[in-house]
This record gives C-alpha cells, sequence and structure tokens, in this order.
C-alpha cells in the first residue's frame, strides 16, 4: 500500500489553511488521516505541546506564508538548510516541514500505542529553529529547466538509436488484435 508521508500531508493542508481554502479544524484533521492524534511541541510562545489545530494557527500569526516538505536521507539532505540540530532529527525521521516566512521547521516523531490488533499511532511534532537559507542539493530554476533540458535532450537520442517508434509487422498485428477486441 501507497502511504505519503507526514510532512506532505501536513504540508499540503497546512498550505491550504494559509491559502484561506480550508478551515483550521479541516486542515488539522486531514493533516492527522488515520493516526490517533498530532501534538506540536516547542511552537514559540507555547510552554506544553499543543493540538495541531492551535499550532497552525500560532505558526500563521508568527508570519509563516507557506510549508515546504523536505524528504533527506543519509547523504542526500534534500530540502534541509540547518542548523545541525534540525538537520540530524530531520535526517532520522527522514522527513520534515520548513516555514516559509518565519525561521521555524517541523520534525514528526511517531510512537505507537495500544494492544496488538488495536494499534494507534501519535505523532509529536517538534518545532524547531531552521537557517533562513536556500536548501541544500535544490536547485534554482535555472539549474533544472537547463537540467530538464539536457534529459529530454538525452532521451530522445537514446529513443532515435533504438527506433523504438517505428512499427513493424509485429507491432501493426498487436494493434490490429487490440482493435477488434475493442469493437467485439
Amino acid at each position: 500500500m501507497l502511504s505519503e508521508p507526514r510532512s506532505g500531508r501536513l504540508a499540503a493542508w497546512g498550505n491550504a489553511l494559509l491559502a484561506g481554502l480550508v478551515s483550521p479544524d479541516e486542515a488539522a484533521s486531514a493533516a492527522v488521516g488515520e493516526d490517533a492524534v498530532h501534538r506540536v511541541e516547542g511552537v514559540p510562545g507555547e510552554s506544553a505541546p499543543v493540538g495541531l489545530t492551535l499550532a497552525l494557527g500560532r505558526l500563521r500569526g508568527l508570519g509563516v506564508s507557506g510549508l515546504r516538505v523536505a524528504l533527506p536521507a543519509p547523504g542526500h539532505p534534500l530540502g534541509l538548510s540547518g542548523p545541525p540540530e534540525f538537520n540530524a532529527r530531520a535526517l532520522e525521521a527522514e522527513e520534515a516541514v520548513v516555514c516559509q516566512g518565519a525561521a521555524l521547521g517541523l520534525v514528526p516523531e511517531m510512537s505507537e500505542a495500544g494492544p496488538e490488533g488495536d494499534v494507534h499511532v501519535e505523532v509529536l511534532w517538534h518545532c524547531l529553529p531552521v537557517r533562513e537559507a536556500p536548501p541544500a542539493d535544490v536547485p534554482s530554476l535555472g539549474e533544472a529547466e537547463r537540467e530538464l533540458a539536457e534529459a529530454l535532450r538525452e532521451a530522445t537520442e537514446a529513443l532515435t538509436r533504438l527506433d523504438v517508434a517505428g512499427s513493424g509487422p509485429v507491432a501493426e498485428a498487436a494493434i490490429d488484435a487490440y482493435r477488434a477486441r475493442a469493437t467485439a
């Protein structure tokens, strides 16, 4: 079964909230998904962990204008800009959410509770300071466009050499058989 990272759900629904497309409760409920509960510790102005709805509201009040997903892996800190404590936690979790407009980031820590067959997941998001800098290993728009153009050129050359666009009698017979089945 395909499952998305929790940071992806939080960023998507948090951005929908920041854009005014959903209510805070809708965003929090959708971000929690099938987990039992999500809480956030370390939110500026809060002395104890708070619920996701309150945390999203506080972040918006602190000037957060967007949320970005970071999916780092050892040796490849994609989306991280530091400091070391945030990067280490994000690498361990293999995911994080970086706030735009405020120097903060969120890293999930999951725990399971309950008896076998009735286990539920609780998520504690750690709100930590981050550096306001371009994330590591994320190319600029110009670099990305150049890399995409080069990859398309190489793919086109490889496909031309392989002559995969050409059709022969076998390909034409397969197409005719498909068309015959479709009309029957």
